[in-house]
């Protein structure tokens, strides 16, 4: 089957069941993390940007809990942004990035900007729209990572998802959708990943520009502008990673991530969190020193004192330390005050990261760290070697990815709207219109105390309604 023909024909309830149980998890999963960050610095200054540089247009869409209407490129660049800002986000190991932080906010301003034209997407159609969003993105990262000799970030390939999914949500002809994929591709945010796992800046994974990169490559097809053809999709040398779509499902390889680091310090948290259950609980007060044990990607992170969130996030030795001092490792350990927080940086200093050779070997297929924990009376406490909590082989429970979301989104939520919410994902393939059922998340912050961050009320450009051709 053609690409094409995929994104025009299939349908959601097409797709395995665990396929689709993992599509709706990452998009509570993504809103969850979206709830939780919709605060820190980042997601204000990208919605302050949004307002000021994209005003208006002919698509408007709100942006995720604001509320406040911009131009689809506008909510694109928030949404993306805002996901990412929190590095809690589900990933995919061959692709070495993620799709869903660009996806999930790219494809839920276009349903919006689409049924404030009076044409409502169905719960049924965006979770179609997503899982092709989804699966696409995922293969176009792997055909890239494979055929490019750059470790490129999240955003260099998620905009493929887009052009995918919102082609079908549009109604493109194949020569227009062709366009828009090599519109995309062109312009794709090829950043380099190592820059910023080695200087950590708002800048992240480059969702916020995959986002944009594929809104703006439909926008601008749907005007006529050509630019294919995309090579990581039509080129000879990445028919392999094509060949099997709709039978094989690289959604099915996500993980899910427990904390909001990087994947590659979640090893280590992983392992700390065995060896305290294993040894029945382990006296902070007790621990002389710890040994982390890991591969170089990993050991590249180190980050015992961060000098602000992004820097905590992109890193190992602090959110270690405040899993071992905090007992959890939530948006409020990675940002704010606690960056700060003495009984961290304390416990951040007793802790050495090193290399181990044969851990390192292992890397990609595997990513494995061991802790070794010292305590004060020369006692000394080994963990195993571990993988990640949240790999397709150590599966986070429904109930756990339940959990998180509510730790995340408690941030800036009350209960009542978060259970809104989770209900309207769980029940979204039967609503006659998803932006109606997903209302709750177009709206301002609802927790007592959560600060609005500036929140303008109102509808921008509300005079000119074109309808949507192709």
């Amino acid at each position: 089957m053609s690409l094409f023909l995929f994104c025009r024909d299939f349908d959601f309830q097409q797709a395995p069941a665990k396929t689709q149980q993992i599509l709706m998890n990452s998009l509570l999963d993504i809103l969850g993390v979206m709830a939780g960050a919709t605060g820190n610095d980042t997601s204000k200054a990208v919605r302050r940007y949004a307002r000021a540089h994209y005003p208006g247009g002919e698509f408007t869409s709100r942006m995720i809990f604001d509320g406040q209407r911009v131009n689809v490129l506008g909510a694109g660049w928030a949404g993306g942004f805002t996901a990412d800002s929190l590095d809690a986000h589900e990933g995919h190991f061959t692709s070495k990035g993620h799709a869903g932080a660009t996806v999930v906010p790219a494809l839920l301003a276009l349903a919006d900007a689409l049924a404030h034209q009076g044409k409502p997407v169905s719960g049924r159609e965006l979770l179609t729209a997503l899982c092709i969003g989804y699966e696409t993105a995922l293969r176009a990262g792997v055909a890239l990572m494979a055929t490019s000799p750059t470790y490129h970030a999240s955003g260099g390939f998620s905009g493929i998802g887009v052009v995918c999914a919102g082609a079908r949500m549009l109604g493109f002809d194949e020569s227009t959708f062709r366009h828009a994929l090599g519109i995309a591709e062109y312009f794709s945010a090829r950043c380099p990943m190592m820059r910023v796992v080695q200087s950590p800046t708002m800048l992240r994974d480059g969702h916020g520009a995959g986002a944009f990169v594929g809104l703006n490559a439909l926008l601008m097809a749907r005007e006529g502008m050509t630019g294919a053809p995309a090579e990581t999709i039509e080129d000879e040398s990445v028919a392999a990673f094509w060949q099997d779509l709709g039978h094989r499902w690289e959604i099915d390889s996500q993980y899910f991530k427990p904390w909001p680091v990087c994947r590659w310090a979640q090893p280590a948290l992983t392992a700390m969190v065995a060896l305290q259950q294993v040894s029945g609980g382990i006296e902070v007060n007790r621990i002389e020193k710890i040994r982390v044990e890991t591969f170089f990607e990993s050991v590249c992170l180190q980050g015992h004192t961060p000098a602000n969130a992004d820097e905590a996030q992109y890193a190992l030795a602090f959110p270690l330390a405040a899993l071992i001092v905090r007992g959890k490792v939530g948006p409020e350990e990675v940002t704010g005050a606690s960056i700060c927080a003495p009984d961290i940086l304390a416990m951040s200093a007793r802790i050495e990261i090193v290399e181990a050779p044969d851990l390192s070997a292992r890397f990609p297929e595997e990513i494995l760290s061991r802790v070794i924990v010292t305590l004060d009376n020369g006692e000394v406490l080994r963990s195993q070697t571990t993988a990640a909590k949240g790999d397709p082989e150590t599966a986070m429970t429904i109930a756990e990815l339940e959990s998180k979301y509510d730790m995340f989104a408690s941030v800036s939520l009350d209960e009542k709207t978060r259970e809104a919410i989770k209900a309207a994902v769980k029940n979204l393939a039967s609503s006659s219109s998803a932006i109606e059922a997903l209302s709750e998340i177009f709206q301002a912050p609802t927790a007592p105390g959560a600060n609005p961050t500036e929140v303008r009320h109102g509808r921008l450009d509300e005079g000119s309604e074109h309808a949507i051709h192709s």
